[in-house]
């Protein structure tokens, strides 16, 4: 196409304005009307190419040229014509002379626009959205790339490619793969990163982060790193962008925080009542707001912020917890980002580059391993692009899905490099992962096995990698009860990451924390103590005391002195756990609500079961809040309050509570899950204090038949289950047959050494 220059014998080829992941944007002049236009080609994709990545590509180019040229407005790119010419996709939109607002930024050197220009560009774009949310549509990828001011001052929203149209939710999810979120994580709301419902206020939030980052000079959540970023959505409140710049009116500080709540209710109700919210305000910026004259060139945009192109450090309250930064890397969408169309894109919203292999010996096929034909550097990039969105699908919990993803890639990875090939092992190693997170364990353990042989082929026995595959199978050992396999490998993992690392990496620490872990495990809880206490230590002096990592070991501490029966001392450690969580990553985080039932738990056992029942009513609360009234954890709250009932004798409350805990966890477990057969046994429990032996009998008899079945009838829990049940027999008077029992429960402990897990 590129050597003919003229498309459909009308669109001749000029020259090239952008280039990004999809495709290229051409100068050209239309012969048949005489006029210049922007021709955004897709680029082609070849026969190499994964055909679903292939399909949904081309599918969304057409799909962004339906919804483009339906939209009729003077803050819309206006779509001409659009086709497909010798197998290239093609769209035909009006030119647009100016710059997008990250180039703006980039030209006045990441310093903020004058405030005139904030209100002007806020009004404008709340103006556009008001029009495109009207027809039905949601942009879903609004970020400082895809809107233009151009020279007279119009402000214009680009790129339409992942908008989606409101009645049509399940055409749009079959082109975004397997719940893959679309967008940019700098600009994406909390319900897109979590896989959400998306509705109208998704765009307002993506707006607040455009109007944070032109009015501060970077967005909301200005991390290094992708996967911080959408934690910061999530979870962080924003620092005010007054915070950063002192000129800026309150009125849009307050406008940009409603925008950004992490609630879609929270926010404005749509951008029509946005646009007059802001043109009620603006009249009191005086003349140059009102006319939203464009600053000229080279000028001063107002005082600088406290910031070459990042904000201030936060106070310790607001600042993402740092352990956020080691995971997948990303790029915002800006001038800054090294990712920054060549030349640079002035179509808004071609960002990227087509991708290069990082290693030079993946283009030339130099691995010594295996000869085979060179995988082009297109299949590469592709197979690397799913790779990571099998590692965000598990971030965000969606272990099956990620699965599926990271088994693909395995098998593609395989024939194209090898099956020692460090890329091929990588997504063989997250296969394993997302095994054991599935409670795939002995399929984990298989696929763990294989990566550990084909890394100490590939790496040799002392790589970080064959490290990492080696210490995730022992934990694997462990999940499956072989603690003293584990471990053996665990204390030889240690040895060598002592040796090649030192005693005080992140990764040696890891390690020791899993050995005492698994001591505690195989019965040496002195020792394992001891050694929690060690690495706590440690991860404090090189982490810092409120790091997450160095919360779990002393967590592990607390756990394991329980086990002591050093009950003091572990409601003493929960306590600092519970607290140094909510400071660090929130009241109401996972890990911080766990370290409260916790608490509870230690409540309880030294008799402060008032204390418990309070904490336990508000841990309950809170679950139901964060989680719902069916999350497993929720019922597990509802579980300890119920105890708690019973130990202050309220037994009929605490019959009511275990019976409903019990027919929710049957429900939303099935009726052989552990947690459930506990809770059953608490309704024998409470049965038998209320007097009504027979009643409870049955329910005994109930749960060691369950548990004799699902575990073995020479498994602890069972029986302990058949103790419950002779213990039962004798309140009824039926001595003989509870004597009989009791000598069954005997001979099987005796036969397998009496063995505690």
């Amino acid at each position: 196409m590129a050597d003919t220059r003229l498309i459909q014998g009308r669109y001749r080829l000029l020259d090239l304005i952008g280039r990004g992941g999809m495709g290229e944007v051409w100068r050209a002049r239309d012969e048949s009307l005489g006029r210049q236009v922007a021709v955004k080609c897709l680029k082609p994709l070849g026969p190499q190419q994964d055909s679903s990545f292939t399909r949904v590509m081309r599918e969304r180019f057409r799909r962004e040229a339906r919804v483009a040229a339906a939209l009729q407005h003077r803050g819309v790119t206006v779509v001409h014509d659009f086709g497909e010419y010798e197998g290239v996709l093609y769209l035909v939109m009006e030119l647009l002379e100016g710059r997008n607002l990250s180039q703006l930024l980039e030209d006045n050197r990441q310093r903020p626009l004058p405030v005139p220009d904030l209100v002007d560009i806020a009004e404008q774009i709340a103006d556009a959205l008001a029009y495109t949310h009207e027809q039905g549509i949601i942009h879903r990828d609004l970020k400082p790339a895809n809107i233009m001011r151009l020279t007279d001052g119009t402000v214009k929203i680009c790129d339409f490619g992942i908008a989606r149209l409101g009645h049509d939710i399940g055409f749009t999810s079959r082109l975004t793969g397997t719940g893959i979120a679309m967008g940019t994580p700098h600009y994406m709301s909390p319900e897109q990163i979590g896989g959400g419902h998306v509705d109208h206020r998704s765009d307002l939030y993506s707006l607040g982060c455009v109007l944070y980052e032109i009015s501060t000079g970077a967005p909301p959540f200005d991390l290094d790193d992708a996967w911080a970023v959408l934690v910061g959505h999530r979870d962080t409140i924003p620092r005010p962008p007054s915070g950063h710049r002192a000129d800026l009116p309150g009125f849009f500080d307050r406008i940009v925080l409603d925008l950004l709540a992490k609630t879609p209710e929270e926010r404005p109700s749509d951008a029509g009542a946005l646009r007059r919210r802001i043109s009620g305000a603006r009249s009191a910026l005086g003349p140059d707001a009102q006319h939203g004259r464009p600053a000229p060139t080279g000028a001063d945009p107002g005082p600088a912020p406290p910031f070459p192109g990042r904000p201030a450090p936060l106070p310790d309250e607001d600042r993402l917890p740092s352990w956020t930064r080691g995971m997948t890397t990303g790029h915002k969408a800006t001038g800054m980002s090294v990712l920054r169309p060549t030349p640079p894109d002035h179509t808004a919203g071609l960002t990227g580059e087509w991708t290069a292999p990082a290693d030079p010996r993946l283009a030339t096929g130099t691995y010594p391993h295996r000869a085979r034909p060179t995988p082009s550097p297109e299949q590469l990039a592709v197979l690397a692009s799913r790779h990571n969105a099998g590692l965000s699908l598990g971030r965000l919990g969606r272990w099956e899905e990620a699965g599926e993803v990271h088994r693909a890639v395995a098998a593609e990875r395989e024939h194209a490099l090898g099956p020692d090939h460090p890329d091929t092992l990588g997504s063989r190693y997250e296969v394993g992962f997302t095994l054991s997170r599935t409670g795939r364990t002995a399929d984990a353990l298989r696929e763990f096995t294989r990566v550990v042989a084909g890394r100490e082929r590939a790496l040799g026995p002392d790589h970080p990698d064959t490290l990492t595959a080696r210490q995730e199978m022992a934990y694997v050992l462990g999940q499956l009860g072989r603690h003293f396999e584990a471990h053996q490998v665990f204390a030889a993992v240690l040895a060598s990451r002592e040796r090649t690392m030192g005693p005080d990496h992140p990764d040696t620490l890891r390690c020791r924390h899993n050995l005492a872990y698994n001591l505690s495990r195989l019965g040496r809880l002195e020792d394992a103590c001891r050694l929690a206490r060690e690495v706590a230590a440690a991860r404090s002096r090189v982490l810092g005391a409120h790091h997450p990592d160095t919360l779990v070991t002393q967590y592990e501490v607390a756990y394991t002195l329980g086990l002591l029966g050093r009950w003091p001392e572990a409601l003493s450690a929960y306590h600092e756990v519970a607290a140094a969580r909510a400071h660090a990553l929130g009241p109401d985080h996972p890990d911080s609500l766990a370290a409260r039932y916790e608490v509870g738990i230690s409540l309880g056992r030294l008799g402060r079961s008032a204390e418990a029942l309070e904490l336990y009513r508000a841990l309950v609360a809170d679950r139901t809040r964060v989680h719902g009234p069916q999350h497993p954890e929720t019922l597990r709250a509802r579980h300890g309050l119920g105890v708690n009932l019973g130990r202050l004798a309220r037994w009929a409350e605490a019959l009511a509570e275990s019976r409903d805990v019990c027919a929710l966890r049957e429900r939303v477990l099935g009726p052989d899950h552990p947690d459930t057969l506990v809770s059953r046994r608490e309704i024998a429990v409470g049965l038998g204090w209320l007097g009504r032996w027979g009643e409870a009998l049955a329910v005994y008899r109930q749960v060691a038949e369950t548990r004799d079945r699902v575990l073995g009838p020479a498994h602890p829990d069972a029986l302990a289950s058949r103790n419950d049940e002779a213990h039962c027999l004798e309140q009824l008077g039926r001595g003989a047959e509870a004597v009989e029992l009791y000598r069954q429960v005997a001979a099987l402990r005796q036969g397998h050494g009496g063995r505690n897990r």
